[in-house]
C-alpha cells in the first residue's frame, strides 16, 4: 500500500477527530473563499459600470448616493436638475458628452430609464431582437429584464411610479417594445431604457389630469401651456465624459461653485465605498483567520496524540523497512489530505455563500453572477489550506521521525 492510501486510512481511523478537523478548516476556507469572490465580483461590477464615465452631475445631496443611483442602479436619486443647466454644461468645451438620465417610474420592480441612444453606445450595447426607439413611448429591454417579464417585441405595457414596485400606475401612457438587449453582464441587463422624451410625455400628462381635477373650469391657451413645460422641464442626473485631462480639475469646481447641480467623481466615491466596505472585510478576514488557526491547532493536538497512540504501528512499520522518513511523510501526508479535502470543501462553500447572499438580499446577476466564478485569486485557499496543514503537522512528524526503533518497539512490548 502507498504511502499516501495508507495516510487516508489513519486519518478516517478516528472519523470524529478527522471530521472536526475538516469542519473547522472547511469554515475557515469558507470564509476566505466567500470575500475573495464577493470583493472580485464587486470590483469587477463597478470597473464595467462605471467605464468611462467621469462625472456624474444631479441635484444637490449625497456624492455617493448620485453614483449608485444613476450609474449603478441601485439608490434613489436625490432630486432632479433642470434641463436648461444640462444643456449649458453640454456647451462647456472641456465636456465631450453629456447623457441625460432620466428616471420615476418601474416596471415590477425594473427601473424606467429615460436617455438618448447614446446611454447604449457608451456601453457597447447590441441588440439581440428589434431595434432602438426612434419616438417616445418606445421601449429597449435589457435582457435580465426580458427573461424576468417574459415580454415580447410588439407588447405593451404601463409603467409605475417610482422606484420600487408597488407605485400606482400611468394607465393612460403605454410603452411599446421595439427591442430587446443582448446580455451584457452590466447594469443595462436590468434597465428598462427609453427616449427621455417618453418620460416627460408620462409625467407631464400625469400633472395635467392633476391639475384638470384641481380646477375643471381653468382654460389655458395649450400654446402657452407648452412653453412652459418646455422651460420646465427636468432630468434626474447627467453622465458626464471629458474632452481633456484639465476638465477633472476645473468642471467639477464650476458645476459645484457656479450652478445649482452637484458633481460626483465615480473614481473618488467608489473607492470611498471600497473603503467602508473594507471594514467590515477585515472583521470578517479576522474572524475567517480566528478558524483556521484553531482548525491549525485541532490538526497539530490530532496529530501528535496520533503519533502517541500510534506507537506500535509505526514500530510494525519500522520493523518491516520503513525508513523514518517515510514515517514522518506519513504523519505529514495526513495533514495534506486533511488540508485537500478541506479546500475542495471551503471552495464550495464560498460559492454557495455567494449564491445565498445574491438570493436572500435579491441582488440581480449583474451584481454577484449566478455561476461558479474561480478568479485568480482564489487560489490563495488551497494554498493556504495546504500551508496551515503543513505547519500543524511539523512538530508531530519531526517527533516520529526523531522515534528510536528500538524505543518503539519497547513501547509496544
Amino acid at each position: 500500500m502507498s504511502t499516501l492510501a495508507y495516510a487516508w486510512r489513519f486519518v478516517w481511523a478516528r472519523p470524529l477527530s478527522a471530521l472536526l478537523n475538516v469542519l473547522l478548516l472547511s469554515l475557515g476556507l469558507g470564509s476566505m473563499s466567500f470575500l475573495i469572490l464577493v470583493s472580485h465580483q464587486v470590483e469587477r461590477a463597478f470597473d464595467r459600470d462605471l467605464a468611462g464615465i467621469d462625472l456624474v452631475v444631479g441635484a444637490k445631496g449625497s456624492p455617493m448616493q448620485l453614483i449608485l443611483s444613476g450609474v449603478l442602479h441601485l439608490d434613489v436619486p436625490p432630486g432632479n436638475v433642470p434641463l436648461a443647466a444640462v444643456q449649458a454644461l453640454q456647451k462647456n468645451p472641456l465636456v465631450a458628452q453629456v447623457i441625460p438620465i432620466s428616471l420615476g417610474d418601474n416596471l415590477q420592480g425594473y427601473r424606467i430609464v429615460g436617455t438618448s441612444p447614446a446611454y447604449l453606445d457608451h456601453y457597447h450595447a447590441r441588440l439581440a431582437q428589434g431595434r432602438v426607439w426612434d419616438a417616445p413611448m418606445q421601449v429597449v429591454l435589457g435582457a435580465t429584464v426580458a427573461r424576468s417579464l417574459g415580454l415580447q417585441l410588439g407588447q405593451s405595457f404601463t409603467g409605475a411610479h417610482g422606484l420600487g414596485a408597488g407605485g400606482h400606475t400611468h394607465g393612460d401612457q403605454r410603452y411599446t417594445v421595439v427591442g430587446v438587449l443582448a446580455p451584457l453582464g452590466g447594469v443595462l441587463d436590468r434597465l428598462i431604457i427609453t427616449d427621455t422624451a417618453s418620460v416627460w410625455r408620462v409625467h407631464e400628462s400625469a400633472q395635467t389630469h392633476h391639475d384638470e381635477d384641481e380646477d375643471e373650469d381653468a382654460h389655458e391657451d395649450p400654446a402657452a401651456h407648452e412653453a412652459d413645460l418646455v422651460a420646465t422641464r427636468e432630468v434626474t442626473m447627467a453622465l458626464v465624459r471629458y474632452a481633456s485631462p484639465m476638465a477633472a480639475v476645473s468642471v467639477p469646481r464650476w458645476v459645484n461653485t457656479t450652478t445649482a447641480m452637484q458633481a460626483a467623481a465615480p473614481a473618488v466615491e467608489i473607492t470611498r465605498l471600497l473603503h467602508m466596505l473594507g471594514l467590515g472585510t477585515e472583521v470578517l478576514r479576522a474572524f475567517a483567520g480566528m478558524l483556521l488557526l484553531t482548525a491549525g491547532l485541532s490538526v497539530f493536538i490530532g496529530l501528535w496524540n496520533a503519533v502517541r497512540e500510534r506507537r506500535g504501528d509505526l514500530a510494525l512499520l519500522r520493523m518491516l523497512g520503513a525508513p523514518a522518513q517515510r514515517i514522518a511523510f506519513l504523519l505529514l501526508a495526513e495533514a495534506l489530505w486533511l488540508g485537500l479535502l478541506s479546500s475542495v470543501i471551503g471552495l464550495m462553500l464560498g460559492q454557495g455563500f455567494v449564491l445565498a447572499l445574491a438570493w436572500v438580499m435579491g441582488l440581480d446577476t449583474t451584481l454577484l453572477s449566478v455561476g461558479m466564478l474561480w478568479p485568480v485569486a482564489l487560489a490563495t485557499v488551497p494554498a493556504l489550506a495546504l500551508l496551515v496543514s503543513v505547519l500543524a503537522a511539523l512538530l508531530p512528524a519531526w517527533g516520529a521521525y526523531r522515534c528510536d526503533v528500538l524505543e518503539l518497539l519497547q513501547s509496544r512490548g
